[in-house]
């Protein structure tokens, strides 16, 4: 129901139907900070979804201190979306080839990476992405979902610390980098030296929420000095690599705190992250010890993955007591989530030709999805298998294609970053 300020006089003055949606965000966004919605302490109506919820669902009291008129809200990945980041491709940049990108080029993209290292991405590519993600903004907002972007920034500028000289990346993962934690929004610190300033890009809007009400927390800034990686570890042996990934042991030491926001999931009072090539457990044990206050507990997952970066391709979770996971990098704990009465999907092989480029990331992608609520999943338009898959389950998968913006290394979750879901904090555990 729309605030009493929107008057019929009000909306006579919208000339198209995109005004009118401008002028309703604008009306609900100013609204959020002086008024206390019912929606921030109702949990989802469990008795609508489409599937049967198995797993425990129960409210629980919010941690002392949490803002009701935050402009930030979000506890999980599923209940309806309000507002949210969607990353920008303008001016992606190809970084130095250092190790760290290395570890996570696959086949015939470590060489494109290596030959195209510190010069801008192929503009063909770029302009294709630019495209595809100004159509999804635009689906975002003929839903009724406020969509904020990050500044464009020239990251082709070179940069150097004490301890090593780079030239950026992009502002295309808002996922990588911020986690929504209730009315709290935690930056994170990346490992990538090409990653060290893309904060940048996100400082306007992070000021703008947390003037309006929202927690800001920044962790510590890494050195990333050589000390951070493991200048033994086997980049070009795949079978090591297995055996490491195995026993939790990846390119990035222990040195200091390093951890991308992507690696973790959320689920209520419970959050699910990986050791990962760009994660390390001195990162994860931050987060927990963080968190430990509210009542979050934060659990780590292990997984067969000798490229691990960013859990939401390997383990999706899409809905209470729904998780999506990956068939070829299997989870080593998932007795333990069934056990708890979740409901488990397998992804289907995805349909993405083995000749498009994917510079970052592998096929798998086709698992990277997002959800506007519990019943409706955004899905890679080609990938018709996925998109099946979801509707017999009783989702409905909208269909929008972003192919150029997958080669840029990331699927709808990764582009996206929810700031507003209407929910509030529960425990399925």
């Amino acid at each position: 129901m729309l605030p009493s300020k929107l008057s019929s006089s009000l909306l006579c003055q919208c000339k198209d139907l995109k005004k009118l949606v401008q002028t309703v965000s604008s009306v609900l966004s100013r609204d959020l900070s002086t008024e206390t919605e019912s929606w921030r302490t109702t949990p989802t109506d469990k008795s609508k979804l489409p599937y049967a919820v198995n797993s425990k669902c129960e409210k629980v009291e919010l941690p002392t201190g949490t803002n009701l008129k935050s402009p930030v809200w979000s506890w999980n990945g599923w209940d309806p979306l309000e507002e949210v980041i969607v990353g920008r491709a303008e001016g992606a940049f190809c970084p130095p080839f250092e190790k760290e990108i290395q570890v996570n080029s696959y086949g015939d993209n470590f060489e494109f990476m290596k030959k195209q290292a510190s010069k801008p991405f192929p503009k063909e590519i770029v302009n294709k992405a630019i495209t595809e993600i100004a159509e999804f903004c635009r689906i975002l907002e003929a839903e009724g979902i406020t969509v904020k972007q990050p500044d464009i920034i020239d990251w082709s500028v070179p940069y150097k610390t004490p301890d090593f000289a780079s030239t950026g990346l992009y502002a295309a993962m808002p996922r990588d980098i911020w986690m929504v934690v209730g009315d709290e929004i935690i930056e994170a610190p990346m490992c990538w030296r090409s990653r060290f300033f893309e904060y940048r890009a996100y400082r306007a809007l992070m000021k703008d929420y947390f003037k309006r009400g929202a927690k800001w927390t920044s962790a510590p800034r890494p050195q990333m000095s050589q000390e951070l990686y493991d200048n033994d570890y086997p980049i070009g042996d795949l079978d090591k690599r297995y055996e490491m990934a195995n026993n939790g042991k990846f390119l990035t030491t222990e040195f200091e705190p390093v951890f991308d926001t992507a690696d973790f999931i959320r689920a209520g009072t419970d959050i699910f992250v990986q050791r990962s090539q760009v994660t390390n457990d001195f990162g994860i044990e931050w987060v927990r010890s963080h968190l430990a206050p509210k009542g979050i507990k934060v659990h780590k997952l292990n997984f067969t993955d000798p490229h691990a970066m960013h859990i939401d391709t390997t383990f999706n979770i899409l809905g209470p007591g729904l998780v999506l996971t990956h068939p070829e990098r299997p989870c080593h704990e998932l007795d333990m989530i069934k056990k708890a009465g979740w409901t488990i999907l397998t992804a289907p092989k995805p349909l993405c030709p083995p000749d498009h480029p994917l510079w970052f990331s592998s096929r798998w992608l086709s698992a990277n999805v997002v959800m506007l609520d519990p019943h409706r999943v955004c899905v890679q338009k080609t990938e018709t298998t996925t998109a099946a898959m979801f509707e017999s389950f009783g989702l409905k998968a909208i269909p929008i294609d972003i192919r150029h913006a997958n080669t840029l290394g990331g699927g709808f979750h990764c582009w996206t970053c929810d700031i507003r879901r209407r929910g509030t904090l529960e425990s399925y555990f």
